[in-house]
């Protein structure tokens, strides 16, 4: 690697692709636009945009010599190693809820995410932390299916709530 390569261009270009990535996949969306004419390709095209456009203003910040300010809070250490242990057991944990949503279903999926992040970052009372997690899984999948009209999938529990 040359010496104009730093993770701050790295994450500029990331931001720079899914900005491009999120407008050119709204460009499939076909539906009639509502009353207002605002369809429903109007905010993924706005957040997208946006994405693209501070990804090059990011992008050219970190080539004219911009960088990120060091980390200043007083509970990190900005000196100590990374934790991949924790960085892996979370990918790990998001990767198999991925994998398993539509098997699984949205509560039975979620709870068990929720449940495995709060051990794997240290929850130390873990029947609290599976009750708690079982709560945030049902309250969820309330709100996006029966309030926000979404579908998610119920799994083996499909038609039970």
């Amino acid at each position: 690697m040359t010496r104009w390569w730093r993770p701050e261009l790295g994450l500029a270009v990331v931001v720079l692709v899914l900005g491009v990535l999120v407008v050119v996949g709204t460009l499939d969306v076909s539906a009639a636009a509502s009353r207002l004419g605002i369809g429903p390709r109007f905010f993924p095209m706005l957040v997208g945009g946006a994405m693209v456009l501070i990804g090059l203003f990011y992008v050219a910040d970190v080539v004219r010599g911009g960088h990120g300010d060091p980390e200043e809070s007083e509970d990190v250490d900005a000196a100590a190693p990374t934790d991949w242990r924790s960085v892996g057991l979370v990918s790990g944990i998001f990767l198999a809820f991925a994998a398993l949503l539509n098997v699984l279903g949205w509560i039975i999926g979620a709870s068990l995410l929720f449940f495995g992040l709060s051990v794997a970052l240290g929850a130390e009372h873990k029947l609290r932390a599976a009750g708690i997690a079982v709560v945030m899984g049902v309250a969820t999948y309330l709100l996006f299916v029966k309030g926000l009209g979404v579908t998610l999938p119920g799994g083996p529990l499909e038609g039970v709530i």
